[in-house]
């Protein structure tokens, strides 16, 4: 029987600790009905027996402190509340607890911005690592030496997991459910808990928001003109005379400034005020291809499906409100 220890950081978000819980908890209460044993025994673990979450709204009662637990098997690290900096400084503690039982053969998942906690113990470095979206660029400036993979919502890598924003979390649970009971038991919980159980991108939730979090000026001005002019057809060379760099120069410094490259930063740019024009007007999806400064239906259908994971057709059909009303 596996042991499963679910982690309750001071701060943490209530529902990535409880939804774990219960689901495992579902998957040994569903084999006892095929008259199989259970597959885990499932245990909080905190710091302290009580730990304060979702802002102090709550306290969760711990079944064992962090210290009393010789042996685990597999760690899943919930998604923090509130000021992450501060909710890491208050649960340094664990770090050492989890590289630890990680050397011992544990495997570890952290859940949405739980990544931060997982990346603090360096156990992630050179590897990959999702999060959720919107606290990609401050995950970036943290931890450098991770490989962010911001569209996926599950990462595999030498027993270390992750998981993508919010409740996509829920599709890690299922994988490692699959990974140690079987495709079946994982099918059974995704149709239970009503799970897309094959969902494995969050692209087309991300809402693109450049990272100025940087003390570059001239990229800055760089940025917003490219912001600013959705509709032209905007060049590195046009860029690079506009702001007297160096090509080179740069292409190395909006970089390193926004973790994209030029033309990919002008491409997401393009590509948010399409996905804006398609949720919001009754324009053709050519139409909104221009607006945006593309001429090429196929270049423009390749580069929305890149980023987004849909189509441009399939996105405007999923999230226009007018269009789902009529």
């Amino acid at each position: 029987m596996k042991h499963i220890s679910i982690l309750v950081p001071k701060g943490a978000v209530l529902g990535s600790v409880e939804g774990p819980r219960q689901v495992f908890t579902e998957v040994n209460k569903y084999l006892s009905t095929l008259g199989k044993p259970a597959f885990c025994k499932v245990q909080l673990v905190g710091l302290s027996q009580e730990v304060p979450v979702a802002g102090g709204k709550y306290t969760v009662y711990t079944d064992a402190l962090a210290d009393d637990i010789r042996k685990t098997d597999l760690i899943i690290i919930p998604a923090l509340d509130g000021d992450l900096q501060k909710t890491l400084a208050m649960n340094q503690d664990f770090i050492p607890w989890i590289t630890k039982h990680y050397g011992k053969g544990a495997e570890v998942g952290s859940l949405c911005v739980g990544a931060f906690l997982l990346a603090s113990t360096g156990l992630l470095a050179g590897k990959q690592c999702a999060t959720h979206w919107m606290a990609a660029n401050q995950f970036r400036q943290l931890f450098p030496d991770v490989q962010l993979v911001e569209d996926k919502i599950i990462t595999d890598e030498q027993g270390i997991y992750s998981s993508g924003g919010a409740f996509s979390y829920l599709n890690l649970i299922l994988y490692l459910i699959e990974k140690y009971a079987g495709r079946n038991t994982a099918v059974f919980m995704s149709k239970a808990f009503q799970i897309e159980i094959e969902r494995t991108s969050q692209s087309p939730f991300i809402i693109f928001q450049g990272q100025k979090g940087h003390g570059d000026e001239a990229i800055k001005k760089a940025q917003e003109y490219i912001e600013q002019n959705v509709e032209e057809k905007i060049t590195v060379d046009q860029l690079a005379s506009m702001f007297a760099i160096g090509r080179r120069n740069l292409e190395r410094r909006f970089k390193k400034a926004t973790a994209n490259s030029v033309v990919e930063y002008i491409q997401r740019v393009k590509i948010e005020a399409a996905k804006m024009s398609l949720e919001s007007s009754r324009g053709n999806v050519n139409e909104v291809m221009y607006s945006v400064g593309y001429s090429d239906p196929k270049a423009f259908r390749i580069t929305f499906k890149k980023i987004t994971g849909l189509s441009p057709l399939e996105y405007r059909n999923k999230y226009n409100k007018e269009l789902a009303m009529a």
